[in-house]
């Protein structure tokens, strides 16, 4: 099924971003774990609606109910499903995308594939609201990843054609990564994110939305994870990384700069540091052959701007098979990067550790 992931852990998402619940079931991991409820829930925090003036108005609390798979707090080997209530629907608001779909959404191609039967209620399973539940596994597989000295950031790097400065691909201060998961806009530059903060509100205004760019990092993952061909480190982390709505491309290292260099730029030297091999740049952002080098981990991803915008636009009537303008109702975000980035850091974090599991099992 779609929306299952992981061969040595399994995550199934399940729910609809106007059901009574979504939620998660967490398959494979390992009993005896205590999971630091607390940690998890700042996790959450950061990822929920109605955070900031810049954020949809749609409040919840994304508080976990845990189902099962815990004795007394700890992992005990069953699997492990939490549910997250919807508590703040108003799916009124979404009657008139029954036959009008928003440009650039999944309203069209959900009536394509699914009929009358689909749910269109806040986007139905499409919705932003699923990342919700990812963001659960994801948050507690950052937690086990850090048992094994691996730890996970993300900030933006660019929204709107605003860039922030980027990781040091070779020497990443983890220092920073605190820093920036404890930040409401997480960047690397203040005065950037002021700029972007600038831009958002001027869209916001013009009932108009952003894209932007993700940069994640992972420091600490051992050489020797992954493979080569389908079952590669960039393979898993692009499955997942596209899983999160808006997400668009996904390049690691260099990526597609590196098709404007020679070998000779492109390429990373190896050299001893002590009696570990390490390359001196780290164009290949930490993968080859599909192989962690044991370098910091580094990709971005690509998310285009939120389609619900408030400007009228043209699209067709359903029923009608006619042309019509649809002017979109309700609440939504006009940027979505900021709440997106514990999503990045989540996904990153499932994929990671799944890949682990398997180095670690055979």
């Amino acid at each position: 099924m779609s929306n299952i992931y992981g061969k040595n852990i399994r995550i199934s998402i399940f729910g609809q971003s106007h059901s009574p619940a979504i939620g998660v079931s967490i398959e494979g991991l390992p009993a005896g774990f205590a999971i630091d409820f607390d940690e998890l829930r700042m996790f959450l925090q950061r990822r929920a609606p109605g955070q900031s003036a810049f954020s949809t108005r749609r409040k919840e609390q994304d508080e976990p109910e845990f189902l099962s798979g815990l004795t007394d707090g700890v992992t005990c080997g069953a699997p492990l499903t939490v549910l997250i209530r919807n508590t703040d629907t108003r799916s009124s608001d979404y009657d008139q995308l029954s036959d009008i779909p928003r440009p650039s959404h999944a309203d069209y191609t959900a009536f394509v594939k699914f009929g009358d039967a689909r749910d269109v209620s806040g986007g139905g399973a499409f919705s932003g609201r699923l990342t919700a539940p990812l963001c659960v596994a994801g948050g507690i597989c950052m937690q086990l990843l850090k048992c094994e000295g691996v730890s996970i950031a993300a900030h933006i790097a660019q929204i709107g054609d605003i860039s922030d400065s980027g990781f040091d691909p070779v020497n990443i201060d983890e220092k920073k990564f605190a820093v920036l998961n404890s930040a409401d806009f997480p960047v690397l530059d203040s005065d950037t994110g002021k700029r972007m903060l600038s831009a958002i509100e001027e869209a916001l205004l013009a009932g108009d939305s952003l894209g932007g760019i993700i940069e994640c990092a992972a420091v600490g993952v051992p050489a020797g994870i992954g493979d080569p061909m389908f079952d590669g480190m960039e393979n898993r982390l692009a499955a997942i990384l596209f899983g999160i709505p808006a997400v668009k491309g996904v390049e690691f290292g260099n990526g597609f700069a590196a098709a404007g260099l020679r070998g000779s730029e492109n390429n990373d030297a190896f050299f001893m540091q002590g009696d570990i091999v390490r390359t001196r740049t780290n164009n290949h952002g930490g993968i080859l052959g599909g192989i962690t080098t044991g370098m910091p981990l580094i990709f971005r991803a690509v998310f285009k701007p939120t389609p619900s915008i408030s400007i009228e636009q043209d699209s067709v009537s359903l029923s009608r098979r006619e042309d019509v303008r649809l002017s979109i109702k309700g609440r939504h975000d006009p940027c979505i990067i900021p709440r997106a980035v514990p999503c990045v850091e989540a996904a990153a974090a499932i994929a990671v550790y799944d890949a682990m599991l398997g180095h670690c099992r055979r």
